[in-house]
């Protein structure tokens, strides 16, 4: 069962949790050549990584700002569960609400993230 089609269907809200994918959605790339980044191994990701943050860098955006702000275009997302750890990662949060998710610029995520399969599939070894 798609979690977004059902709420959609059925008129309920969701409340995304770790809408930054534990950090990859936030500028892994970016951090990791900084020196930043640790503990996760992104190479399995990195292609996709690699399309998100060159997409944001065109968007003039901050890539965990976009991040949250693809989420809360979604209609059934009532509010990402967020958890800023200084005030500038506050201030991105709130900076996502002004920045408006275009029809094309949704269509390239959908490209780089297509989301999952249905079951059994996507569950099939």
């Amino acid at each position: 069962l798609e979690v977004i089609p059902a709420c959609r269907k059925y008129g309920l809200g969701l409340i995304p949790w770790s809408p930054l994918a534990g950090g990859l959605l936030g500028g892994a790339l970016q951090k990791q050549a900084e020196g930043r980044r640790s503990g996760m191994d992104i190479e399995p990701h990195r292609a996709k990584l690699e399309r998100w943050e060159g997409l944001c860098k065109d968007l003039g955006e901050k890539p965990a700002d976009v991040a949250l702000a693809w989420l809360l275009s979604n209609p059934v997302v009532t509010a990402p569960i967020i958890g800023p750890r200084t005030l500038e990662q506050l201030d991105g949060s709130l900076r996502a609400l002004e920045i408006k998710v275009s029809e094309e610029t949704h269509k390239q995520l959908n490209e780089i993230f297509p989301g999952h399969r249905t079951a059994p599939e996507d569950y099939a070894w």
